[in-house]
């Protein structure tokens, strides 16, 4: 299972210290303009070492287009894109070689497969995830081309650890103007210490990210086992490190009356508008035409310098200390992984609606 989507599907490969990592996308519609600086972009917003509040890493994140393109644009056929792994240090990790991460995949991916891929977590790392926003790119465009330009993505990073951002000073500007993608540059600032403790003592936090999707059109989705919400669920809750998500008002929903929870309707020109939207823009599985509104809530990084109590492979206990270069919020840069996921859903979907539509 690593392939994500249907009419537009996507698969990823590679590990974290392999010699590279790449994807493989099916279902993109042929014409589509199509370059390597229209998924760069995107890659250069997720790539580690940015700041001193993301892993150390130096990786350019470079993208080639191998197949399915020419001319510039789209043919069709599979897209094939790579990027090279050129900073990794194995080494770091020799010493968890036999020992179990708490709050890892190392345990379950041992128990699964027999043996690990224990360099950066394999398969389990975060470095998977430059691959979805790689994909993530391709389906931009294709939502650009064939739905509309004016289809707008954003994410915002709105809690570290138990600091949440205050939502009245809310600000798209400010996201791409601050390491950790805030709306609120008074929590930007005041989380730089927060994280600056936290990565001297070798310790981690979570994150709470919010993507709105804009100039949704309506009518996206299937009403029963292809929801759109579910299928958005699916795909933030596969990122890695993520352990929860939530359409709309979410959780927050059980606590509201039918009343307030109701998001009332009225005409407008030839169609209707919503005075509140507490669906996140998903009624029954089908687009209205709203934003489309998902949060994801991330745990904190497992590899850590603080000692914990482990396992061993041998069954001992013991205890286990990580060294190496890792984010001590890795909620930080989800956020541009959720972008992707998002971009991606909505172009599978856009393209399955046109299938059975029209």
């Amino acid at each position: 299972m690593n392939s994500f989507g249907h009419s537009f599907r996507f698969t990823t490969w590679g590990e974290s210290h392999g010699p590279a990592i790449g994807c493989v996308i099916d279902g993109t519609p042929p014409g589509v303009p199509l370059v390597e600086s229209d998924i760069q972009h995107w890659l250069d917003r997720r790539k580690p070492g940015q700041s001193r509040f993301t892993t150390q890493r130096r990786e350019p994140d470079e993208v080639r287009i191998m197949s399915g393109v020419f001319e510039g644009k789209t043919t069709g056929t599979p897209i094939g894109l790579v990027i090279e792994n050129v900073d990794q240090r194995s080494r770091d990790y020799s010493e968890i070689a036999q020992k179990y991460r708490p709050g890892h995949a190392d345990y379950t991916y041992d128990v699964k497969y027999g043996f690990r891929d224990y360099r950066g977590g394999g398969r389990a790392s975060a470095r998977e995830t430059a691959m979805r926003v790689a994909a993530g790119g391709v389906a931009r465009r294709v939502l650009r081309e064939l739905v509309s330009a004016d289809l707008v993505i954003r994410g915002a990073l709105v809690q570290i650890g138990p600091h949440a951002i205050n939502r009245d000073n809310w600000d798209w500007d400010t996201v791409e103007q601050n390491p950790f993608w805030s709306p609120d540059a008074a929590a930007a600032s005041s989380w730089e210490g927060y994280l600056d403790g936290l990565r001297k003592s070798g310790s981690s936090a979570g994150a709470v990210i919010k993507v709105v999707a804009g100039g949704v059109p309506a009518g996206l989705g299937e009403p029963i086992y292809g929801k759109l919400d579910a299928d958005l669920a699916a795909a933030m809750m596969s990122i890695n490190a993520v352990k929860g998500v939530e359409i709309g008002a979410g959780f927050a929903a059980a606590s509201l009356s039918g009343e307030e929870n109701a998001d009332e309707m009225r005409t407008a020109g030839n169609g209707v508008t919503f005075l509140s939207n507490n669906a996140g823009g998903v009624l029954g599985g089908i687009s209205t035409g709203q934003d489309i509104v998902v949060r994801f809530a991330v745990k904190p990084t497992s590899s850590i310098l603080s000692p914990v109590r482990t396992v061993n492979r041998d069954g001992a206990d013991t205890d286990i200390s990580t060294k190496g270069r890792h984010d001590p919020c890795v909620g930080i840069r989800a956020v541009p992984v959720g972008e992707a996921m998002m971009a991606i859903v909505l172009a599978d979907h856009f393209l399955r609606n046109r299938a059975q539509c029209g």
